[in-house]
């Protein structure tokens, strides 16, 4: 969320860069305005009040212990008075600022100056691309074919069980699965993170402090008799163990890392893009997240790239960058790379990994805050990636290496999956 003081004081220049996500923000954020000009209002007449009803309660204390009870009555007539203005002022108060909190939760982030302009995954800019194209023998497979084919994910069992999108992990399927989620969690332990095992459902101050709620409240299953939600992902529960958090400077930069479920709804979703692990309501993810010094933050960025670049690498699996136009941009991220993968049989590109920067936008929800060294409060900057989801790896780990014999494992992942080939 928006801080009021800097809608205040850089309002154009806010409506112009959210202008990069293809909308006009102009109304809102003059609202927005119009709307702190009047809680500031009633905030000083209810302060004056209770401070002349305070006043006047002391002399009428003086007055009593005086023994003049009639002047000490006249009084205590007029405070009646003064209670029903706080009153009615703090019902107008109430009112504003609820309105106040509706339309603020309604304005996503600011884009960094480095997003591009543009309206849809059309406009993202390539940023890098590395890593050698596979050739595949003829009659190569797509996935979910290979899947079927040695047994290592059953779909329809899946369907039968829960239904569409909750796949079947089975064999070496799944200790793949479970070889990829150690290999990453390791990965990220060198790196410095601490690994954590959050709870899977989070209440409502959760999805609201990371962002998921309001705005992406239809793609998140609640379970409505406790009013919890599943995760969509670990970025939730991980971030929020810094709500209503006062840091040292010392304790900066925060670096957690953990593995969940992810559930979805995805609703809408469907066609050819959606077949086999292309897009699933439950999948595996290990997350990254750092919560930092606003002045580090752009570098601990690329930082983050940097190592699920790493990743990709060490897997043998060609990738590229992108940078997402403010249009294709996610409500609470400044700035987020993508990372895709090349799906070999499929021949087209699959989103791994999304790594994003929020600034002080999720830490003035969760109101996660520093010492800085003045010793003034400040709000830290809040940061995320996908290190790395699981399904879409998998698609492309078991295209790309397939040929004749088999399903060739990248060296990196032998000494968790114990087996060096799928046949």
């Amino acid at each position: 969320m928006l801080e009021l003081q800097r809608i205040r004081e850089d309002k154009d220049q806010i409506i112009e860069s959210l202008k990069k996500r293809g909308v006009d923000f102009t109304k809102p954020i003059n609202q927005i305005i119009t709307l702190d000009e009047s809680r500031r209002t009633f905030q000083s007449q209810m302060d004056l009040h209770k401070g002349e009803l305070n006043k006047i309660s002391k002399e009428i204390g003086i007055l009593f212990k005086s023994g003049d009870q009639l002047k000490a009555n006249v009084l205590r007539d007029k405070t009646a008075s003064l209670k029903v203005l706080v009153d009615k002022n703090k019902s107008k108060l109430d009112e504003v600022e609820q309105e106040l909190s509706d339309l603020l939760y309604q304005i996503p982030n600011v884009p960094n100056e480095k997003v591009p302009f543009g309206t849809s995954e059309n406009d993202n800019e390539i940023f890098d691309e590395e890593g050698k194209m596979p050739a595949l023998y003829e009659d190569a497979l797509p996935h979910w074919e290979l899947a079927s084919k040695y047994k290592l994910i059953d779909f329809e069992l899946g369907v039968k069980i829960t239904g569409a999108g909750f796949p079947v992990y089975t064999g070496k399927g799944a200790r793949l699965q479970r070889a990829l989620i150690n290999y990453f969690l390791v990965e990220a332990t060198k790196a410095g993170y601490t690994e954590i095992m959050p709870p899977l459902l989070v209440n409502e101050a959760s999805g609201i402090g990371t962002g998921q709620l309001p705005d992406k409240e239809g793609q998140m299953y609640h379970c409505q008799i406790d009013d919890l939600y599943l995760i969509p992902t670990a970025e939730v529960p991980l971030t929020n163990i810094y709500r209503d958090t006062l840091l040292s400077l010392k304790e900066l930069p925060i670096k957690i890392t953990g593995h969940t479920p992810c559930f979805r709804r995805e609703a809408g979703s469907y066609g050819k893009d959606v077949r086999g692990l292309n897009r699933l309501h439950q999948f595996e993810k290990v997350e990254i997240v750092q919560i930092v010094n606003p002045k580090d933050s752009h570098k601990v960025l690329d930082t983050m790239v940097k190592h699920v670049k790493g990743l990709l690498k060490s897997l043998e699996l060609p990738y590229r960058t992108l940078r997402l136009c403010g249009g294709d941009l996610g409500f609470t991220s400044s700035i987020t790379y993508d990372m895709e993968v090349y799906s070999a049989a499929q021949k087209r590109w699959l989103e791994v990994s999304s790594i994003s920067n929020f600034e002080t936008f999720q830490a003035n929800r969760l109101k996660c805050r520093f010492k800085d060294e003045n010793g003034k409060n400040q709000m830290v900057h809040t940061l995320n990636g996908s290190a790395l989801a699981l399904p879409r790896i998998m698609a492309a780990l078991l295209e790309n290496n397939q040929s004749e014999k088999g399903i060739r494992i990248p060296k990196v992942l032998l000494p968790y999956t114990g087996f060096e080939i799928i046949d």
